[in-house]
């Protein structure tokens, strides 16, 4: 499964910082990446981007012997977000059932912190 490998992509602390960087940018060379990653060498980088690749998190482009990076928005990234949206979504509305004066609006995002509804006497 694609989301599978996708997760297990995600799991290390250097491809998620990869990720960072390409949100920030359409696409970046292997080596302006390796530029901003620190914490690993040229080589770890691209073994990184190679992993985010077969995990369909990311596209590739060739250009001579350059390559190019940006993340694939049609890739395994499209089904993690569904996932952990529902995920998500199903977690809060538990937790409004379970928290009395607490609500979550239906058509709120998945990160939006319930509200509490206070009950007021009319002046």
């Amino acid at each position: 499964m694609t989301s599978d490998l996708a997760f297990d992509a995600l799991a290390d602390p250097v491809r998620r910082q990869i990720l960072a960087v390409l949100s920030g940018t359409d696409e970046c060379s292997s080596g302006a990446l390796a530029e901003q990653i620190t914490s690993v060498g040229r080589t770890a980088v691209s073994t990184h981007l190679r992993v985010l690749k077969v995990a369909g998190l990311v596209t590739e482009r060739k250009a001579g012997r350059y390559r190019f990076y940006s993340i694939d928005p049609s890739g395994s990234a499209r089904d993690v977000l569904a996932l952990l949206n529902q995920v998500f979504r199903s977690g809060l509305l538990a937790v409004n059932d379970a928290v009395p004066n607490r609500s979550v609006p239906e058509d709120s995002p998945p990160d939006a912190a319930p509200t509490d509804t206070p009950h007021r006497r009319p002046a």
